[in-house]
């Protein structure tokens, strides 16, 4: 008795499957490519390491991009105050710009450590995670 059941079961069970498998859409090659073109695809990779230079660019570039920067005294050793003429606010100012550039945050006390354009790249450089 309790193996009739368990072949009626299995019987229904199959047909139920075969049934879901009939009425499912049938892909062809050409709309699974389709589907596969209108989808977004996302690369990852390890990237590598930023170039000091490359670093070095930037920083120069959100340092001209800030209008209260003495340009003509902008240079890998220029201090934030005495050089470039910046005051305290607008030294946190940079520093924010320089985390939104490389999509970094760097925690106060740390933040408060960087007065320099050096100090800056050799911050960034020192961050795995800053892109």
């Amino acid at each position: 008795m309790f193996r009739l059941a368990s072949f009626r079961l299995a019987a229904s069970m199959r047909t139920t499957a075969a049934a879901v498998a009939a009425s499912a859409p049938r892909l062809s090659a050409a709309s699974l490519i389709r589907q596969q073109q209108t989808q977004p695809l996302r690369w990852y990779s390890a990237g590598g390491a930023l170039s000091r230079d490359s670093i070095q660019e930037r920083i120069f570039q959100v340092l001209q991009d800030f209008d209260k920067v003495n340009q003509e005294k902008l240079t890998p050793v220029a201090t934030f105050t005495k050089d470039l003429g910046l005051d305290s606010l607008d030294t946190v100012e940079v520093v924010m710009a320089i985390e939104e550039e490389f999509s970094v945050e760097i925690p106060d006390d740390e933040a408060d450590k960087i007065t320099t354009v050096k100090e800056a790249i050799d911050y960034i450089s020192h961050r795995q995670d800053a892109h």
